[in-house]
């Protein structure tokens, strides 16, 4: 036994019951079980942005309507990433990670059978609740079996990178598979995937919890993931016009139900999310990176492939290819970057981040109507060093904005608003990129928009700094 694991022991045997110490963890595994189970989960987010045009034409999806197929995982990582990550620390992280694990595994080979849209982004939604589960439950593990400020920044940055290499292989597993076999067979593959992570969970990992007493927040739970339900249905009719009545009606449900959520946190005693610390500057820089994350990077690059693959006629392999341009130098990045520790703040980093996605994205511009693949690379390679530098530095953020007992709470509230910004990301690019003219032309716009997000991003992370 290493003298890490000598010294959790010690503390566990001191600590009074409730506490975030109650058994040694095997801090090795536990990062390699949730690292993995990670980048599965990233995986399954990520796998239709390549395939998006066969699963459109295979399910006779409009354009109007191809925002939910990208859409439905982020909206069920969105709606219960708080409460999943509340119920890790009140009922255990192993308990909820292992249950996220298997339902990922199931909801993903459903999805493989879907015949129609709104099947499929039913499966995606259940992926996204499943998914929720493990992002939330992985840090609260990882926060417990690395106990000290070296050792967490280290299993951070891994996890993070691990976040990088799940969208980095999402888009080349699915596209190869759907060029040689079937997009169907991709989630399958996916599925089993993550059933064998969970088979291997139940040895590695230990169970640790941060139990407050009293029962889930279920009624936050239910008007948060309607009030989100509301939003993304509302940026998605929007396309066909802002002043439709279905439109107003859904947005004012929205502002309803958020209304509803922040009431009902104020009154009960365990809810999903400490309203209180909204008042903390650490934690507004952390919620508002995830958020513009989301926004800005997310929100585009999901778009993006399906977008070559109709301007400039490239397979889903080729596009995949040119993907992991991107995400692949995002996961070497976010490798790489704990050297920056004791050198470059987490804010820092997260600023630099969102600069480099600027500087990269507004290269691009002008290559889709120049018709040259060639013209989008140096954009790719500037933008995946941002994008690793956002992974990295986002996770060690997101446990630091709250006390280490909370560690999945705060994971689970950075990444909620991480997945609010995709969502909505998303669904504001198609708007943009079907509703000015022509693709190219429209990509070039929700290029300069997101461009534009990720320096508000940069500047606001820098303006969120803690009062000496």
């Amino acid at each position: 036994m290493s003298q890490l694991d000598h010294a959790t022991s010690a503390q566990a045997s001191s600590a009074p019951p409730g506490t975030d110490l109650e058994t040694p963890p095997r801090a090795t595994a536990t990062l390699a079980v949730t690292s993995a189970a990670t980048a599965v989960a990233l995986m399954t987010y990520t796998a239709p942005m390549v395939t998006l045009p066969d699963t459109a034409a295979a399910l006779h999806t409009p354009l109007s309507a191809q925002a939910w197929l990208l859409n439905g995982t982020p909206l069920g990582l969105a709606a219960l990433l708080l409460v999943a990550g509340s119920l890790a620390d009140d009922y255990g992280r192993r308990r909820i990670f292992l249950s996220g694990t298997v339902a990922l595994g199931i909801t993903t080979a459903l999805g493989a059978l879907a015949t129609s849209t709104w099947l499929f982004t039913l499966a995606r939604v259940a992926q996204g609740a499943a998914s929720a589960a493990i992002l939330a439950s992985s840090l609260g593990l990882l926060v417990h079996a690395f106990p000290t400020a070296r050792g967490r920044l280290h299993a951070t940055g891994v996890w993070g990178a691990f976040v990088s290499g799940g969208i980095a292989l999402g888009p080349l597993l699915a596209g190869a598979i759907a060029q040689t076999l079937n997009w169907r067979i991709a989630y399958a593959v996916l599925g089993a995937a993550a059933l064998l992570v969970a088979l291997l969970g139940t040895r590695a990992l230990t169970e640790s919890r941060a139990s407050r007493g009293g029962r889930p927040d279920l009624a936050g739970a239910f008007t948060f993931g309607l009030a989100l339900v509301a939003l993304v249905a509302a940026l998605t009719l929007g396309r066909d016009g802002w002043l439709r009545p279905s439109v107003g009606l859904l947005l004012t449900a929205f502002v309803v139900l958020t209304t509803a959520f922040v009431f009902v946190e104020h009154r009960t005693r365990t809810p999903m999310i400490d309203l209180s610390l909204l008042r903390h500057r650490r934690f507004l820089a952390s919620s508002a990176s995830g958020l513009f994350t989301g926004l800005a990077v997310i929100g585009l690059f999901s778009f993006l492939p399906a977008l070559l693959q109709q301007t400039l006629g490239l397979s889903a392999l080729d596009t995949a290819w040119l993907f992991l341009l991107w995400s692949g130098l995002s996961f070497g990045v976010a490798l790489q970057v704990r050297r920056l520790a004791g050198r470059v703040s987490p804010r820092h980093q997260l600023a630099l981040g969102f600069a480099l996605h600027a500087a990269g994205v507004l290269t691009m511009l002008g290559a889709l109507d120049a018709g040259s693949w060639t013209r989008l690379l140096p954009g790719f390679l500037v933008s995946g060093v941002g994008s690793g530098l956002l992974n990295a530095a986002l996770p060690l953020v997101a446990v630091e904005s709250v006390p280490a007992t909370r560690a999945a709470m705060g994971s689970g509230a950075q990444q909620t608003f991480r997945y609010i910004g995709s969502c909505a990301g998303v669904a504001l690019t198609i708007a943009i990129v079907t509703s000015t003219g022509g693709l190219a032309h429209g990509a070039d716009i929700a290029i300069a928009v997101s461009a534009g997000l990720a320096l508000v991003a940069g500047a606001s992370v820098l303006a969120l700094r803690d009062r000496a």
